[in-house]
C-alpha cells in the first residue's frame, strides 16, 4: 500500500504539458536583422535566464481565459519586441546576430497542469530546485538560440493559482530589459495601455559596432552535462531565499557607514555596497576560508549611463559587464565591513566608460566566452537587482505572490536580489552554496540580522 500511496503523491506533484503553441506579433514585421555586439557575445555558454512568477486565483477568470489573455497581450507586445520571436542566426562573415521574419515561429507558449501543486508550496524559501518542471528549458545553453525560440513561456494551473515560467536567451536580452518586457506586456493584459508604452530601443551597433568573429566549438564540446562525466563528482549545492526586511536593510548600511574608511574622498556606502559587504563577508566565513584565502566579489553592472554616448534605459539587450575585485578572506572578515564596502564601492566606480571600453578591447583582440568557473576563486557573484519592479507584474489578475530565479546559471555563490516581497526598501537575497556551508550560514544569526 505503502509504494500505491507514494506513487499517488507524485502524480499530485507532477507537472502535465497539456499543450504547446507558438505566438507571433499582431502584425507583419518583415525581415529585421540585429547584429549581436561585444556586450552580449560573451553569455553564449550561460544557460537561458529562467525567472518564475506566481500569483494566487483571483477568482477572475478561468485557466483558459488567462492563458488567452496573455497570448493576446504577448502578440500585441511582440509589434515591438519582436527580436524574441526570432532566432539567433550568423551573416556570411559568421558573425551572430538576432535573425526575425515573419515565417518564423514566434515564442513558445507551453501549457501545463500541476493540480497538486499550491502557491504557498512555491512561496517557501527554499530553492526552485524542485520545481524545475514550472520553467522550461532547463540546462538549455543560449547558443541553442540558433535552433530553438528565444523565448519560451510555460504557463501552468495550480492548485489554487498560476505559475509562469519564463526562460530568455541571455545573448539576446539582460536584466534591465526582461523586466522591461515582462512589466510591457502586464501593461497591456491588465488594460492599463493598448500598446508598449516605451518602446525598446533595438539598434545594439550604437553602444558598440566592432564585428567580432568567434569560434564556438569550445562551446559545443563543453557542454556542461560533458563535464560532469570527468573528474571528481561535483559537490551538493543548495538554494535558499533570505528575506532582509526594510529595518534589517536599514540596519546593515548604517553598520557598513559606521565605521568610515580612511578619508580619501570616499563616498557614503549605497544600499547595495553594504549588503554586499554583508553577503560577502558571511558567506566566506560560513565556508571556512583560511586568512591567506583570495575571494572574489562579482557583481553584473548595469552599464547603460556608463558607457559614451550613455545608452536609454529602453537599449533592448545586454549593456551590463562583470566587475571584479578580489581581497584576502582574513582582511575581509578581521576589519569592519567598511573595509570590504570600500573594495566594492572602489570597483564599481572606477568602471567608468574608458574602463568600459578598455575591457572590450581587450575581449574583442582574444574572444573568450566566459562559463561559471571564470567567476573567481570562493567568489560571490551578484545579479538581477532589487530595483528591478518585479512585484509591479501584474497581469489582471493581482500582483505575484513570490518572484524567484530558475535553476539555471546557478553555481556556488551566484547570488541574486530582487525587490522584497514586503515592499519599501525590503531586499529578497537568493543565494546558491555548498551544502555543508549554507548549513552554516543558515545559523549565522548574525547575517539573518536577529542578534
Amino acid at each position: 500500500m505503502a509504494g500505491v500511496e507514494a506513487g499517488k503523491e507524485e502524480e499530485a506533484t507532477a507537472v502535465r504539458i497539456t499543450g504547446k503553441s507558438h505566438v507571433k506579433p499582431g502584425k507583419l514585421i518583415g525581415r529585421k536583422e540585429c547584429q549581436l555586439v561585444t556586450f552580449d557575445l560573451p553569455y553564449l555558454a550561460f544557460y537561458y535566464n529562467q525567472k518564475l512568477l506566481f500569483y494566487k486565483n483571483d477568482g477572475c477568470g478561468e485557466f483558459e481565459d488567462k492563458v488567452e489573455k496573455l497570448k493576446e497581450g504577448l502578440r500585441v507586445v511582440l509589434e515591438e519586441f519582436y527580436q524574441l520571436g526570432g532566432k539567433l542566426g550568423k551573416d556570411d562573415d559568421e558573425v551572430l546576430r538576432v535573425d526575425y521574419d515573419d515565417d518564423m515561429d514566434g515564442v513558445e507558449v507551453v501549457e501545463a497542469v500541476a493540480e497538486g501543486i499550491t502557491v504557498d508550496e512555491l512561496t517557501g524559501d527554499d530553492g526552485t530546485s524542485s520545481f524545475k518542471e514550472l520553467i522550461p528549458f532547463n540546462g538549455v545553453l543560449n547558443l541553442e538560440g540558433l535552433h530553438r525560440p528565444l523565448l519560451s513561456i510555460q504557463l501552468t494551473k495550480l492548485k489554487d493559482g498560476i505559475a509562469m515560467g519564463c526562460a530568455f536567451n541571455h545573448a539576446v536580452l539582460d536584466g534591465t530589459s526582461t523586466w522591461h518586457f515582462m512589466s510591457s506586456w502586464a501593461q497591456i493584459c491588465n488594460g492599463t495601455s493598448s500598446s508598449v508604452v516605451v518602446p525598446p530601443f533595438l539598434d545594439r551597433t550604437k553602444a558598440r559596432n566592432t564585428r567580432v568573429k568567434l569560434d564556438l566549438s569550445p562551446v559545443v564540446s563543453c557542454n556542461g552535462d560533458d563535464a560532469t562525466k570527468h573528474g571528481p563528482p561535483a559537490p551538493q549545492m543548495r538554494e535558499k531565499l533570505f528575506r532582509f526586511s526594510e529595518a534589517a536593510v536599514d540596519k546593515i548600511k548604517s553598520r557598513a557607514n559606521s565605521t568610515p574608511p580612511p578619508s580619501d574622498g570616499s563616498k557614503p556606502f549605497s544600499t547595495f555596497q553594504s549588503l554586499a559587504v554583508h553577503i560577502w563577508r558571511h558567506v566566506s566565513q560560513a565556508r571556512n576560508l583560511k586568512p591567506e584565502d583570495y575571494t572574489v566579489f562579482t557583481v553584473f553592472a548595469d552599464c547603460r549611463k556608463r558607457v559614451d554616448p550613455p545608452m536609454p534605459d529602453s537599449y533592448f539587450g545586454n549593456l551590463i559587464q562583470a566587475i571584479f575585485t578580489a581581497t584576502a578572506a582574513g582582511l575581509l572578515l578581521e576589519n569592519p565591513p567598511s573595509f570590504g564596502a570600500l573594495v566594492i564601492q572602489k570597483a564599481i566606480e572606477s568602471h567608468d566608460a574608458k574602463a568600459i571600453d578598455e575591457r572590450n578591447k581587450a575581449w574583442e583582440a582574444a574572444p573568450k566566452i566566459f562559463q561559471f568557473k571564470d567567476a573567481g576563486v570562493n567568489c560571490v557573484a551578484v545579479g538581477s537587482s532589487p530595483r528591478f519592479k518585479v512585484y509591479e507584474v501584474d497581469f489582471g489578475w493581482g500582483k505575484p505572490v513570490g518572484v524567484r530565479s530558475g535553476s539555471n546559471n546557478r553555481f556556488d555563490g551566484m547570488v541574486y536580489l530582487y525587490q522584497g516581497k514586503s515592499g519599501g526598501r525590503s531586499i529578497d537575497v537568493e543565494i546558491t552554496m555548498e551544502a555543508q556551508a549554507m548549513e552554516k550560514l543558515e545559523k549565522d544569526k548574525e547575517f539573518l540580522m536577529e542578534v
